[in-house]
């Protein structure tokens, strides 16, 4: 069940070494396999630049029949940025090249102006999958411009003790994904009884966790697996521990803060309503250039990004 929400934006941060948590989700699942710990009209006014973010856990076969079965959708104005945290996913790009995602990987994709996409990983030969895709809401100098896509897989990321440096800069590690500046994101895992200390860099005043297997505990509350916990304001270090008998595998982010409203599509989040109508814009005429290309799968399967 979740606690109280307490306006994250408006409360007075404790100015003690701890790091209170001010609320805790399990967002909302239907019947299918993801849970939406976050979308842009909840949590992720208070979280803001982090806008969504779903967990999604299920057993391949499942989800392979699930993804043949997904159109093709639209985004504009927003980063996605999926991690896997079990199982593997494949790639074939003729921009990117191929390979394969898995634990400490990242596809990353910067909409900006606008693309379509839905197919452009397949699930490799694995029993289950399960992961988090983060939408991230962009600054106006990149959220109508030049869409980008990457794919760095586990070998190529830096690493600091238990965190695989996902985006941004932790420690001495600089993550090799093009995001903008001011934010961070992590995926750790701790082994039973491993405690881990994060400080967040100057202004990072925003802070989440999303834990998908095991348990945390914290300076102030416990987290279990599936739920999403957000922590007051301020760059007071986050202190986790692991406990119980299995590892706790756990994505966290800091930012400062995103100084601007959220103007919402069906797909995409912008600064302004100028911004949206132009990325509006932008997806329609993409759709037209989309069916006139017709069939766009790759000889292993995939359908790269179309932008």
């Amino acid at each position: 069940m979740s606690a109280p929400m307490r306006d994250a934006r408006a409360f007075e941060p404790d100015r003690s070494a701890l790091r209170h948590i001010v609320h805790k989700t399990r967002g909302h699942r239907g019947s299918g396999p993801i849970a939406r710990l976050m979308s842009p009209s909840d949590l992720g006014e208070v979280l803001k630049p982090f806008v969504f973010l779903d967990l999604f856990d299920m057993e391949a076969a499942g989800l392979r029949t699930m993804m043949a079965g997904m159109p093709l959708h639209p985004h504009s104005g927003i980063a996605t940025v999926t991690v896997l945290t079990e199982g593997r996913m494949r790639y074939d790009d003729p921009e990117n090249g191929s390979g394969t995602i898995g634990y400490g990987g990242v596809e990353w994709m910067r909409a900006g102006a606008g693309v379509w996409h839905g197919g452009e990983m397949l699930v490799d030969d694995v029993p289950r999958l399960q992961g988090f895709q983060l939408w991230l809401a962009l600054p106006p100098a990149v959220e109508n411009g030049t869409p980008v896509s990457r794919y760095v897989e586990s070998k190529d990321m830096p690493r600091v003790g238990p965190a695989h440096v996902v985006i941004g800069r932790h420690e001495n590690a600089q993550s090799p994904v093009p995001a903008p500046d001011g934010l961070n994101y992590l995926l750790v895992t701790l082994r039973p009884g491993e405690r881990w200390t994060y400080q967040p860099p100057a202004g990072h005043t925003v802070a989440w966790l999303a834990l998908a297997k095991g348990a945390l505990s914290t300076d102030s509350d416990r987290v279990d697996a599936g739920e999403m916990a957000i922590f007051e304001p301020g760059n007071t270090r986050i202190r986790l521990e692991a406990t119980g008998s299995a590892d706790a595998v756990f994505v966290l982010g800091s930012a400062v803060p995103h100084p601007f409203p959220l103007h919402l599509g069906h797909y995409s989040v912008h600064t302004n309503a100028t911004a949206l109508a132009a990325g509006e814009r932008r997806i329609a005429e993409l759709k037209r250039q989309l069916d006139a290309a017709g069939d766009r799968r790759t000889a292993s399967g995939t359908i790269p990004v179309f932008r």
